[in-house]
């Protein structure tokens, strides 16, 4: 058995743990060769049904409605998958192999071999969610800015690093530095997901299993297993805390009552008021809109609906320059067939219409909130003047 290999016994249940680097040649060779001596009862691979789904269906991207996915909010997350599997599949184009190539292995031998096939892994957008929700508005936009810095990102690695890291230790190295920065998405991303992963695959049937996960997943995932894991509570999506609404309409009431109060005692200093917060809003969203490429008419519309969505927690001007870049820029199919390749560098993300109605809806929320902060303090600004100045 190499390294990289464990074996663990679980009463009758005799469970095989591969650890895997998901973009390593060696790793699927690894699997396949696991798979076939040992012919497992079942082979438990760290996927989940919707990633099972799309390695399965190559014309996947066709189906996305682009249009629900802005109206369900789901643009950040999706575009977030989106540079996550760029970096993944940048990584094992230099290898000159297929991203994942160890799933497909496993799945392919579990076929050839009568194993019984266990998705084992946690949804990907309940784990998004659940990082999303545990995440400040700072720890958010420090995460967002993270992701597309990493578009930029030429880095080189060999398959002799990968192998490297299978041992544990960079790995390990890498997720402490990871849970500096962001504490919450280590826990989420990584610890959630072991006791998920161990749980599903101690339930797999039969007495002998093979269980194919990323490496990283090892250490903590042979510790959960040996206590019993509550997947209804790990699979739970914390409700949106009431604090950031609160918040949002305080912060809009008092613009509001600050504006109005100027008003009536200085109608002019009202006036700039109002033509400030317009134009910080409209301008920020609108050149965040510019950023991502968007239509003329897109960012009109991110600077016409900035500083009204701005005062209600419940609109963002994003929303509605991207349904608009997504009317007046209809992706084509080509747009969808050539989104896996072009997510692998800065100047495709930009070129697909894809990605560019997200980085739209995004970029002009991004703006639209920034305008509000610089909008807002220069309101305070004229009110304090307008009554002590």
């Amino acid at each position: 058995m190499s390294e990289t290999v464990h074996r663990i016994q679980l009463k009758d249940k005799e469970i095989i743990l591969i650890g895997t680097a998901h973009v390593s040649k060696n790793s699927a060779e690894e699997v396949k060769r696991i798979i076939e001596e040992e012919r497992p009862d079942s082979v438990a691979i760290e996927l989940c049904n919707s990633r099972y789904q799309s390695m399965q269906d190559q014309d996947r991207w066709k189906k996305t409605d682009i249009a629900k996915v802005i109206k369900d909010k789901k643009s950040f997350l999706l575009l977030a998958n989106l540079i996550l599997s760029s970096y993944q599949k940048r990584m094992a184009k230099q290898i000159g192999i297929q991203a994942g190539q160890e799933m497909l292995q496993a799945i392919e031998s579990a076929r050839e071999t009568g194993a019984q096939l266990v998705l084992a892994d946690r949804d990907i957008q309940v784990t998004f969610a659940r990082i999303w929700g545990n995440l400040s508005f700072w720890g958010k936009a420090k995460l967002f800015f993270s992701l597309v810095l990493s578009i930029f990102s030429d880095e080189k690695i060999t398959e002799e690093e990968l192998d490297k890291m299978k041992s544990g230790d960079m790995l390990t190295s890498a997720l402490s530095e990871l849970s500096k920065s962001f504490p919450q998405l280590k826990e989420t991303l990584i610890d959630e997901r072991d006791k998920y992963l161990a749980q599903k695959i101690k339930e797999a049937p039969g007495k002998k299993i093979v269980a194919v996960v990323g490496a990283g997943h090892v250490p903590g995932l042979k510790e959960a297993i040996k206590e019993e894991q509550d997947l209804e509570a790990l699979s739970r999506i914390p409700p949106k805390k009431k604090t950031g609404k609160i918040v949002g309409w305080t912060i809009s009431i008092a613009i509001i009552s600050l504006i109005v109060a100027t008003v009536i005692v200085n109608r002019d200093a009202g006036l700039d008021q109002i033509l400030s917060w317009i134009l910080w809003n409209g301008s920020l969203s609108a050149l965040g809109t510019l950023a991502a490429f968007g239509h003329p008419l897109s960012i009109l519309t991110a600077f016409a609906v900035a500083p009204i969505s701005s005062l209600s927690p419940l609109l963002a001007a994003g929303w509605f320059a991207g349904l608009v870049e997504a009317m007046v820029r209809k992706p084509h199919v080509s747009d969808f067939e050539n989104l896996s390749e072009d997510v692998n560098s800065f100047k495709g993300f930009w070129r697909n219409r894809v990605t560019r109605i997200l980085l739209v809806v995004v970029l002009a929320n991004v703006g639209s909130t920034v305008g509000t902060f610089i909008g807002g303090a220069d309101v305070v600004r004229i009110f304090i003047k307008s009554f002590w100045g």
